[in-house]
């Protein structure tokens, strides 16, 4: 169903000239692929450049910078090549011009290629950087020899792209060149308004602009053809999100209506109050689930902020209502705690709840399903063991998914395409920027919880060198021994040669000795069954310092824990951190944070310890993080099906994300099934963008 116009671009990358297998395997490697099989040409014309080279200076020899790249035209004087048997010598050839000579330098060089490249007594125009020693000067591996009469031959201006171990930027280049040569004209998409006030070409002349720049301004994010082609990307993002949105809607909902019957003693029993945010985000829940419309709301929370408190108020609607709710966590040890916490909080509403996991076995497993199916379970905590097609429900009204950023908007698609449409509420503990919300989560309303729960106190943080590792063991062996529990989280799990940091299994060696068998280790590699058993030992006080890697990040909730040490802390990210920070703090007790870095510290890496340092505040961290690392890393967005763009920077282009949310809205208000001639176009931008999945959804009505 694609337009034929498009098939030069979505043709195999292989079918550019000059790549083979082996040029094909580091173009697979570069664009992040298994194999060149699954290139097209397309996502070379999405790979853009990140810098230029301008060949325009032409100083002539003596006047020639240090260290700037130049561009020299000069007659061929003398080769000088390497003795015999001494081929690790450089082979030098010197040229000429009115102002002075110039040796150009070259190693390992084999043939006679240098002959035929720079015959003596041949003008020729070399370029690249120039290095001057004890007054001569020398140009190593030019970039560019061409003959004068080649002049046409040399880039003065030449975009600079990232690469890959093996594949050299001139073959890009030409890959890149032939790839720009097939884009077509396109319909297009955008308002003629619009474009004249953003100064936007069309988006062919604007790839054309982005792979040749003329100068410094081009390469900008601000320049006028990064913006149209970031504009397009965002609007491609939105109107795939409205489209799911629309669709999800389609499904009618199931009208929930509070009685208060179980949530009130719920509520009556709790040693707290609800604080102001969660008393409006239940709110706006309970209005969304009244009507006829599905809910489709992300509730964000920082760390503590209550958000399973808001999640029961919404079951316990549900069940009210004479529905069934589950609530899916992302791992078997979250599914169980967050039972654990339901079970003990739900329990004035003597409601039946159960736990299902991947690891429910044999009649266990068969008692849960049959509660299920009869309606006699109301609640149901668990993992992705809860949509599998073996279970079946009575009547199920509410989905709560947690820690939503591992649930992207893939997988709310294939929820809704197996036939369950009920309210779903999805929640993360990931404060998550602003324009990263619209970017990934814009078929969604939203719900912020801003506060911590009182009694909560200040976590203090501190930074301090991994010099003073020793010190800080010592306080630790203190503190153990007044009977506090602490964490100490490493980057990696083993010892790597790559990387120069303390692993987890060198710490937790290390600690052994000193504390004995109050020292425990949980890590990724170990199985859910190992995990759990080391997890369950440290909350029950079995041990009291546990030695992790960031498999601790998410969920795990261990009141009395008041210490948490990050070993390296400059290499984790700022929302990491933060979410690391967050597993302590969580009783009444007052706790603390040990960021240890390794010096000295780069700016960024300065600058991250001191945000966290200096606030506990998961929003205003997130948007910093966003700041300094950009949206592609954020949240591990590369992997969980939320955006990376390719042309596209949140940072760089937020008030272009705006603009598109609102004209996706609007476009398919007036069009739904984009069959207009703008919706054609439009549909054009949805299938250059890889946006297959939503067209899908349009064609299947």
């Amino acid at each position: 169903m694609r337009p034929a116009l498009l098939d030069p671009l979505f043709s195999p990358l292989n079918t550019l000239p000059g790549i083979g297998p082996k040029i094909g395997e580091l173009y697979a490697r570069l664009l992040g692929r298994e194999s060149i099989e699954d290139c097209r040409v397309v996502d070379l014309v999405f790979h853009a450049p990140h810098s230029l080279i301008d060949r325009r200076q032409q100083p002539g020899i003596a006047n020639a910078p240090q260290g700037v790249v130049v561009t020299i035209t000069g007659r061929v004087d003398r080769h000088q090549p390497p003795p015999p048997g001494k081929q690790n010598l450089p082979y030098r050839i010197f040229l000429h011009d009115d102002t002075g000579e110039l040796a150009l330098t070259f190693f390992r060089v084999k043939g006679n290629w240098l002959e035929k490249s720079l015959p003596v007594d041949e003008t020729v125009i070399v370029s690249g950087k120039v290095d001057w020693f004890n007054g001569r000067p020398s140009m190593v591996h030019p970039d560019y020899m061409v003959k004068a009469s080649e002049a046409d031959n040399l880039p003065l201006v030449e975009p600079v792209y990232g690469l890959t171990a093996g594949l050299s930027a001139r073959i890009l280049r030409k890959s890149i060149e032939a790839a720009v040569a097939r884009v077509p004209d396109m319909p297009e998409w955008i308002d003629g308004a619009l474009a004249d006030k953003q100064g936007f070409q069309s988006a062919a002349d604007s790839f054309r602009a982005l792979h040749e720049p003329r100068d410094a301004t081009d390469i900008d994010p601000q320049a006028p053809a990064r913006r149209r082609l970031a504009y397009d990307e965002f609007l491609a993002g939105q109107l795939s999100l409205a489209l799911v949105r629309q669709r999800l809607r389609k499904v009618t909902g199931t009208p929930v209506h509070a009685t208060g019957k179980l949530s009130g003693p719920v509520t009556a029993a709790l040693p707290f109050s609800l604080t102001t945010s969660q008393s409006t985000a239940i709110d706006d829940i309970l209005k969304d689930m009244a009507g006829n419309d599905r809910m489709l709301r992300l509730l964000q929370g920082d760390v503590g902020s209550g958000k399973t408190m808001v999640a029961l108020m919404a079951m316990l609607a549900a069940v009210e209502s004479g529905g069934q709710a589950v609530l899916m966590a992302p791992t078997e040890i979250l599914a169980r705690q967050h039972f654990a916490t339901l079970s003990k909080m739900a329990a004035p509403a003597g409601i039946t709840m159960d736990v299902l996991t991947g690891r429910t076995k044999g009649k266990e497993r068969d008692a849960i399903l049959e509660r299920i199916a009869s309606g006699e379970t109301r609640i149901v905590v668990g993992t992705h063991a809860l949509f599998q097609d073996t279970v079946n429900y009575d009547r199920l009204t509410l989905a709560v998914v947690d820690e939503q950023h591992r649930f992207g908007v893939h997988q709310r698609l294939r929820l809704t395409a197996k036939g369950i449409s009920p309210h779903m509420l999805v929640m993360t503990a990931t404060p998550i920027p602003r324009t990263l919300v619209l970017a990934a989560f814009g078929d969604m309303d939203v719900s912020k919880l801003t506060e911590k729960p009182a009694g909560r106190k200040p976590i203090q943080t501190v930074t301090i060198p991994t010099e003073r590792t020793d010190e800080i063991v010592d306080r630790l062996a203190a503190a153990l021994k007044e009977g506090k529990k602490a964490y100490w989280i490493c980057p990696l799990v083993e010892e790597s040669e790559a990387i120069d940091v303390m692993s987890a299994d060198e710490r937790y060696q290390g600690l052994s000795k000193r504390f004995g068998r109050d020292v425990g280790l949980v890590h990724g590699r170990m199985n859910g069954a190992e995990k759990d058993t080391v997890m369950l030992a440290f909350k029950n006080g079995e041990i009291r310092l546990l030695v992790a890697t960031t498999v601790v990040e998410v969920g795990v909730d261990v009141p009395d824990a008041t210490i948490m040490v990050i070993e390296h802390a400059e290499r984790f990210g700022l929302a990491q951190l933060h979410q690391l920070r967050g597993r302590v703090g969580r009783g009444d007790e007052a706790s603390t944070c040990i960021l240890l870095y390794k010096s000295p510290l780069g700016e960024t890496g300065r600058a991250r310890l001191s945000i966290l340092r200096d606030s506990e505040d998961g929003f205003l961290i997130a948007e910093e993080d966003l700041k300094l690392r950009g949206e592609g890393e954020l949240l591990g967005t590369r992997q969980s099906g939320t955006p990376g763009f390719r042309i596209a920077s949140l940072e760089a282009h937020g008030d272009l994300l705006e603009i598109a949310r609102k004209d996706a809205a609007y476009l398919i208000e007036r069009d739904p099934d984009l069959t207009s001639p703008r919706g054609e176009a439009l549909r054009t931008l949805l299938y250059l963008h890889r946006r297959d999945e939503a067209i899908r959804f349009l064609r299947a009505g």
